[in-house]
């Protein structure tokens, strides 16, 4: 007798799933790094980038950690620029929804789901982004890793501290959608029914499905069928979808 669990609560990331700003977020890693003396054209800003593209996802600070590992004054002085930067280029360009993502909030949210956007960005860049977005009435909560008590992707903490906030009765509620490895490893480890990878980021299919994905899909436009559709149990897990 299959297991059959109706979703109620999608959390979802923001750079490159719900947002486009891959460039802008790539560009104020790139001057956060150099302004620490890792500049381009040298075999430590390649390293650097590297690492950075490994860890998308992940809390910034923890990124800047990774590059400088023996120095935190250092990597808060990164993470500080990095904040300025981004915030200054979304104040200078806006952000621009991935085609389809409004659609996709209010067909989830009108068939009676909970809706989390969950982020590697500190609470002051969340913050802003949301002002920028204009999605209060669209969303119920948006987390950051300050709001978890500290910790990031790919722990599950985010997740789980959007099951409990939102009242959600069991883990397997959940569904999950993100394009980086650690968007994956965040919603495997929570407990998530669906842990649904989307190829508008910056990880490969291989990195998703490494990291644990139940589902690639194209764009989150394909969300919404996934998550509503009447066959969803606890059997997918550990299938790679479509």
């Amino acid at each position: 007798m299959s297991d059959v669990v109706p979703i109620r609560l999608a959390c979802l990331d923001l750079a490159g799933t719900t947002v486009g700003d891959i460039a802008m977020v790539e560009r104020a890693f790139a001057e956060a790094i150099a302004t620490q003396g890792i500049v381009p054209g040298t075999g430590a800003y390649a390293r650097a980038m590297v690492h950075v593209h490994r860890s998308r996802g992940c809390p910034k600070i923890d990124v800047f950690r990774g590059i400088f590992p023996d120095n935190e004054a250092q990597a808060q002085a990164a993470n500080l620029t990095f904040e300025r930067s981004y915030e200054g280029a979304l104040e200078r360009a806006g952000l621009v929804p991935m085609p389809g993502v409004v659609e996709v909030l209010d067909k989830l949210r009108g068939s009676g789901l909970r809706l989390a956007l969950v982020t590697g960005f500190s609470r002051t860049t969340l913050s802003r982004i949301l002002s920028v977005l204009g999605w209060d009435d669209k969303i119920d909560l948006a987390i950051s890793p300050e709001d978890a008590g500290g910790r990031g992707r790919p722990w599950p903490d985010m997740i789980l501290h959007s099951v409990l906030r939102l009242g959600i009765e069991d883990v397997r509620q959940v569904a999950v959608i993100g394009d980086s490895e650690s968007d994956m490893l965040s919603g495997r480890r929570a407990g998530a029914s669906i842990v649904a990878g989307v190829m508008t980021g910056v990880h490969s299919r291989e990195r998703l499905l490494k990291g644990g994905a139940t589902h690639i899909l194209d764009t989150i436009a394909d969300f919404p069928s996934l998550v509503l559709s009447a066959d969803v149990t606890t059997h997918h897990i550990g299938t790679p979808g479509r």
